[in-house]
């Protein structure tokens, strides 16, 4: 989708790797369903409690759904209930629907129109995306006038082949200037 308020950029990082790319869009809200679990960050637990939940979706059956419902075949990871001081939320895999209905075992969410700062990862999952988000919150958000919004942030996954070194795929984080 091509939309009217996109802005493309880079910060040039002379740490992890070089430039950062990245674009902000205005999107309008619209509706994910999913199957979610919670999170704890502590001692970085998150990092190994994602990548066993997206298998254990595979595994049973959880992303063959989520594709049949899905609206533009991309899976999505979502984060949502993060709240400041705390070391919890809640990880959503996820796709975006059109339907009116919900599979049984499926959480429906609405995610708010938002201004997004969507930043490219190229590279193999999980390494790939676990290193971007760092480099945004210790790059991106302190060198731009910009801050979290405080609503649901995602990970967008196209199809393709996750384990593959020039596998593309998107975080996308809500913001507001400061």
């Amino acid at each position: 989708m091509v939309y009217a308020d996109e802005r493309r950029s880079r910060l040039h990082g002379e740490e992890n790797g070089g430039e950062l790319d990245y674009r902000i869009e205005e999107k309008e809200a619209f509706t994910v369903v999913g199957k979610a679990m919670h999170c704890t960050c502590q001692d970085n637990e998150h990092t190994r409690q994602i990548p066993k939940f997206w298998e254990d979706s595979h595994r049973d059956g959880t992303i063959a759904r989520l594709n049949a419902v899905s609206a533009d075949g991309v899976l999505l990871g979502v984060m949502t209930d993060m709240q400041p001081g705390k070391e919890e939320f809640t990880y959503m895999i996820a796709s975006r629907t059109d339907q009116a209905s919900v599979a049984d075992g499926l959480d429906a969410r609405t995610i708010p129109a938002s201004t997004w700062a969507i930043f490219t990862a190229v590279g193999p999952i999980p390494e790939t995306i676990q290193s971007l988000f760092g480099r945004i919150y210790q790059e991106w958000f302190p060198a731009t006038g910009y801050e979290h919004a405080g609503t649901p942030e995602m990970e967008v996954y196209p199809p393709g082949d996750v384990a593959a070194e020039d596998y593309r795929c998107e975080v996308w984080i809500p913001i507001v200037k400061r």
